[in-house]
């Protein structure tokens, strides 16, 4: 019975997590969202967008073009975006990376003045929980590349 129970129980997870992916993620414009970045892979599902869900502790919903500045910013608060990290594939952020970033970091970086841009397309609706669209609008990236 505990094998069937383990099968069904993954059958379960499987077709979840396969309707989930399934289903329409909007920016912060209502519509469908834009990747993020491929190189590097970014988001919590390293599927490029910065899409969440219930597992998704931080939140990462904010598609950043990071700068210096918010590196070191990121850095300073026990974040370290950029050492590589092969164990866990990843390459380290350097200046100008997309990045899904913590909702709550680009809020500690707005308040501090470091703020990196973004790019709304590929920003989450959910930020608007917690941030205005005219103040996300101020930080737009004009020019951002997937």
């Amino acid at each position: 019975m505990s094998l069937l129970t383990d099968w069904l129980n993954f059958m379960t997870l499987k077709q979840a997590h396969n309707h989930a992916a399934q289903e329409v993620t909007l920016n912060v414009f209502g519509e469908p969202i834009v990747p993020c970045s491929f190189d590097p892979l970014t988001g919590f599902f390293r599927d490029g967008c910065c899409k969440t869900d219930a597992q998704d502790k931080g939140s990462h919903l904010v598609c950043a073009v990071v700068t210096d500045e918010f590196l070191q910013f990121s850095l300073q608060r026990g974040n370290d975006l950029i050492t590589p990290r092969p164990e866990w594939a990843f390459p380290g952020l350097v200046a100008g990376d997309q990045w899904c970033l913590c909702l709550n970091r680009w809020r500690e970086a707005l308040a501090a003045n470091c703020a990196p841009l973004i790019k709304l397309e590929s920003t989450h609706i959910n930020a608007l929980e917690f941030v205005d669209l005219e103040t996300l609008k101020q930080y737009a990236a004009k020019d951002a590349l997937i």
